[in-house]
């Protein structure tokens, strides 16, 4: 792969990969300041700026393997809310139903707007051909982003929801395992384990927005 083509294919992949990350982070935000939360708000992440929520190495791993990684943390206290559990399961919900809107809208925009897979040629083909690739991406990591972050994985999104259901004694058991947390994921993504369990669980989705 030539220099132009790397720099081809990460100008395509940076704008969907900047806004999944954006709007996952900020429904997180959003969510929990409208249930009473202002912790997001203070630390200003209620925020569409995408350097505010990146994280290095979830970033790497998003290029890396074009479907999943992840973000920084919104900052949440669910002492703000009258009920703690059940608020954090929708302000964990809220990041990956983020995601998935946005992966029915960008195939909406591929299938009716841009013309689906045809290819175009002279001024037209310069505008419309990159945002064909980008919409196709687009679908593609906000449906990784979203079933990436429901694996019940401390602290993916999937795992507070989790937390959220358990009865209270063993939710707090569960919630210690999060200090490993981290390293596990990176321990899935690197050895593949993660891309076997939810690759075909992406494609599926993928299929189904698409219609292929």
């Amino acid at each position: 792969m030539d220099i132009g083509s790397i720099i081809q294919k990460i100008a395509i992949l940076t704008p969907p990969i900047l806004f999944a990350v954006t709007i996952h982070e900020l429904a997180h935000g959003w969510v929990a300041y409208r249930l009473g939360d202002p912790t997001a708000k203070m630390h200003g992440r209620l925020t569409m700026n995408p350097i505010k929520h990146l994280d290095p190495v979830g970033t790497m791993v998003f290029f890396l393997t074009q479907t999943i990684g992840w973000a920084r943390p919104v900052p949440i206290n669910p002492m703000y809310f009258k009920n703690p559990r059940k608020g954090m399961i929708w302000v964990s919900l809220a990041g990956p139903g983020a995601n998935m809107l946005v992966a029915a809208a960008s195939a909406f925009l591929l299938r009716n707007l841009l013309g689906g897979y045809g290819y175009f040629t002279g001024i037209e083909g310069y505008v419309l051909t990159p945002l064909i690739y980008m919409a196709y991406v687009s679908v593609q990591i906000n449906i990784g982003l979203a079933v990436f972050n429901l694996l019940p994985i401390p602290p993916l999104d999937g795992s507070k929801v989790l937390e959220g259901m358990l009865p209270r004694d063993l939710a707090f058991r569960y919630a210690q395992f999060e200090r490993y947390g981290f390293l596990l994921i990176l321990l899935l993504v690197f050895t593949g384990v993660t891309s076997r369990i939810i690759v075909p669980l992406i494609v599926f989705i993928n299929r189904l927005l698409l219609g292929a």
